[in-house]
């Protein structure tokens, strides 16, 4: 008897073993690219790492910037040390002023009265009471950084004298102080009040 021979089974064999072959080609491709990502990320690796920054030179720059901003805070804090003391010192020099500018006319009237009194004896009791008042009053204010200014035959300064009127006058005395209406003073080397004065033109 003749045997039969399924001409279906050489075809499903040969699609058995395409599917296995098929299979493998995949599998051989996943690990293929898994090994190329692999190989990939190290290289991607090791071009980063020698760009990583280094923990001591980091920690340097960081102490650096502390340092720096230190130094800045420092500075700054010393000036305005400093600028605390000025202004200090500044207002108690100046501390004081205005009871002194209100005692400046008690003193005008005291030189007044002592001028009209010259021809007074200085015996007389009146006037050596009042010339003794005059001079304590003005040592007292004197102690405490009054002091009065010397005008006359000196240049005219716009700082501390004030013009009140221009007379005609020699050529040794042009611009300078030629009288004084009102005496200036300084308090601490500052002006309190000027000078009122004539001008030699």
């Amino acid at each position: 008897m003749k045997s039969f021979r399924n001409p279906f089974a050489s075809r499903n064999k040969n699609n058995n073993n395409n599917t296995m072959q098929n299979e493998q080609n995949r599998t051989d491709i996943e690990n293929q690219s898994e090994e190329e990502l692999k190989l990939q990320s190290e290289v991607e690796a090791s071009e980063q790492k020698p760009m990583e920054e280094n923990p001591v030179e980091r920690l340097t720059a960081e102490l650096a910037e502390q340092k720096d901003q230190h130094m800045r805070l420092y500075a700054e804090f010393d000036n305005f040390r400093k600028r605390s003391m000025k202004e200090r010192a500044d207002y108690l020099k100046s501390a004081g002023s205005d009871v002194i500018i209100s005692l400046l006319p008690i003193i005008d009237d005291f030189e007044r009265a002592l001028k009209a009194s010259a021809h007074i004896d200085e015996k007389e009791p009146m006037k050596e009471g009042m010339t003794l008042v005059y001079h304590k009053l003005k040592l007292s204010l004197e102690q405490k950084g009054l002091k009065a200014m010397n005008t006359i035959g000196t240049d005219f300064d716009v700082d501390v004298h004030e013009a009140i009127t221009n007379i005609p006058a020699g050529d040794d005395m042009k611009g300078k102080v030629v009288d004084e209406l009102e005496k200036g003073y300084w308090f601490n080397d500052k002006v309190i009040r000027h000078a009122k004065v004539v001008v030699g033109s």
